[in-house]
C-alpha cells in the first residue's frame, strides 16, 4: 500500500470515528420531551404528572389520571457550540502545524411532541404520544482545513409511543409500551488527499426503523408523596440508503449500518410539602458502555468504543401561587459519555442545567407551559490523529439554550 492510499484510510478512520460518535454521544441525547419538564430540569418528571407529557418518561404514571388529556408543543435547542484553540497539521498544511480560524458549529433544532391518554375505567388506562429522545446537528465550514476531523453530522430520531398502564390498588400502578423508533443521518467527512468526486471520504445519507420497549411503576404513599421508576429497552437500529466509504472502494449502499442506541433507567420523587410548595427530584441512568463497535452488515467495523454509562441528577420545586399560576425551577447534573476518546465535532463534557418555567391556566381544564433551559459545558482539550500522517488539536465547549411551549387540556 503506498503512502497516499494508507494517509487517505486513516483519514477515513478518523472520519468515520468522529461521525458515529457524533450521532450517539450522551451530549446529544435530548432531553426535549415537555416544556413543562424543561422549566423543571425535568426533575421528577417520571411520576409528577401534571400533564400528559408524563407518559414519554414513565408509562405507569398515566393511571394518575381520571380523565382524558392532550399536550402539544415544542421545544428548541439552540446549540452554542465553540472549537478554538485549533493547531493543526496535515496534508493541506505540508505536514506542518498551523494555527486554524475557531469554528462556531451550533445549531437551532425544533423538536415537536404530542400526547394523548385516555382511561378506559378505574384500572386500565391507555396512552399515544409522538417525540424523540436523540438527535443534534453540527457543520463545519466547507473550507475548514481539518474537514477528516470535521464535517457534517446531522442525526434525527422520532419516537411513536403506545402504552398502557394498570392500577393494582390504591398505592401500585403498573405500565408499558411500545417504541417505534425511525432514525435517519446525514454525514460527510473530506479531505483534499481522496481521489473521490469533492474529496469525499465518508459521505452517507440513510435512515431506519427498530423497535424496543419501555416499562414502568408508581407507588403513592398518599396524595402528596410518591415515587416512579421506569425502564427503557433501545434498539440497535439497521439503517440504509446511499452510503459512500472510501475503504470499503466506495459504495457501500447495498450494506446496513448497524446503530445502537442506549437503554434508559429513571427513578423519581414528588412531595408536596404544603398547599403552595412542592420538591421534586431525579436520577436516571444511560447505557453508553454498552457500544462495541459501528459496523456494517457487510463486515465493516467502522469504529470502536471507548464510552461510559451517563447519569443525570436533577432536583427542582413548585411554587403553586395561585388558581391562575403555577412557577418552577430545577437544577440538573448531567455527566459526560466519553471517558478517554474526544474529539472536535463531538464537544461533550459534564454539564450544568439551569431552568425556570410557569403554566398559566386558562381555565380549570386547558393551560398553556412555557420552560427555559441555560445548560453550561466545560473546556475540553483535545488531540486528535490519523496514524501520524495529520493531527489537530483544540479546545472544544459546548453550552446551550433550551426554550419549550407547550398547550394541554383534559376533557
Amino acid at each position: 500500500m503506498n503512502k497516499k492510499r494508507l494517509f487517505t484510510k486513516s483519514l477515513v478512520a478518523v472520519a468515520i470515528t468522529m461521525a458515529s460518535q457524533q450521532a450517539m454521544a450522551a451530549g446529544f441525547q435530548l432531553n426535549a420531551q415537555s416544556a413543562t419538564g424543561l422549566g423543571r430540569a425535568f426533575a421528577g418528571d417520571a411520576v409528577i404528572a401534571d400533564n400528559a407529557s408524563v407518559m414519554s418518561r414513565n408509562a405507569a404514571a398515566m393511571s394518575l389520571f381520571d380523565a382524558p388529556a392532550i399536550s402539544l408543543g415544542i421545544n428548541a435547542v439552540d446549540t452554542d457550540i465553540e472549537v478554538k484553540n485549533i493547531t493543526y497539521a496535515g496534508a493541506t498544511t505540508s505536514g506542518q502545524p498551523t494555527d486554524l480560524p475557531s469554528q462556531s458549529i451550533g445549531d437551532v433544532s425544533p423538536v415537536p411532541n404530542i400526547y394523548y391518554i385516555h382511561p378506559i375505567n378505574d384500572q386500565w388506562t391507555l396512552g399515544g404520544g409522538i417525540y424523540s429522545n436523540f438527535g443534534t446537528k453540527t457543520e463545519f465550514s466547507d473550507d475548514f482545513a481539518a474537514n477528516e476531523y470535521g464535517g457534517l453530522t446531522d442525526v434525527k430520531s422520532v419516537n411513536f409511543a403506545l402504552a398502557a398502564s394498570y392500577r393494582i390498588n390504591e398505592q401500585w400502578s403498573v405500565g408499558g409500551g411500545l417504541d417505534i423508533i425511525y432514525g435517519s443521518g446525514e454525514l460527510k467527512r473530506s479531505s483534499v488527499v481522496s481521489p473521490a468526486p469533492g474529496g469525499a471520504l465518508v459521505d452517507v445519507d440513510a435512515d431506519g426503523v427498530g423497535f424496543g420497549f419501555n416499562l414502568g411503576t408508581v407507588y403513592e404513599l398518599n396524595e402528596n408523596h410518591r415515587f416512579g421508576l421506569s425502564y427503557r429497552y433501545s434498539p440497535e437500529l439497521e439503517v440504509d440508503g446511499d452510503m459512500f466509504y472510501l475503504p470499503a472502494g466506495g459504495d457501500i449502499s447495498n450494506q446496513d449500518l448497524n446503530i445502537a442506541l442506549p437503554d434508559m433507567a429513571e427513578f423519581s420523587g414528588y412531595h408536596r410539602l404544603n398547599q403552595q410548595f412542592a420538591v421534586h427530584y431525579s436520577v436516571q441512568w444511560i447505557g453508553w458502555s454498552a457500544f462495541e463497535d459501528l459496523n456494517t452488515s457487510g463486515g465493516e467495523v467502522l469504529n470502536t468504543y471507548e464510552w461510559k454509562d451517563g447519569w443525570h441528577y436533577a432536583i427542582g420545586g413548585t411554587y403553586y401561587l395561585n388558581n391562575d399560576w403555577t412557577l418552577r425551577a430545577g437544577y440538573m447534573h448531567d455527566t459526560s459519555a466519553q471517558d478517554k476518546r474526544t474529539s472536535i465535532s463531538v464537544p461533550d463534557s459534564d454539564r450544568n442545567w439551569f431552568s425556570g418555567g410557569f403554566t398559566y391556566h386558562l381555565d380549570s381544564k386547558s393551560n398553556i407551559d412555557v420552560g427555559v433551559t441555560y445548560l453550561v459545558g466545560e473546556d475540553v482539550n483535545v488531540v486528535e490523529n490519523s496514524s501520524g500522517f495529520s493531527q489537530i488539536t483544540a479546545t472544544t465547549r459546548a453550552n446551550a439554550w433550551l426554550y419549550g411551549v407547550q398547550y394541554s387540556r383534559s376533557f
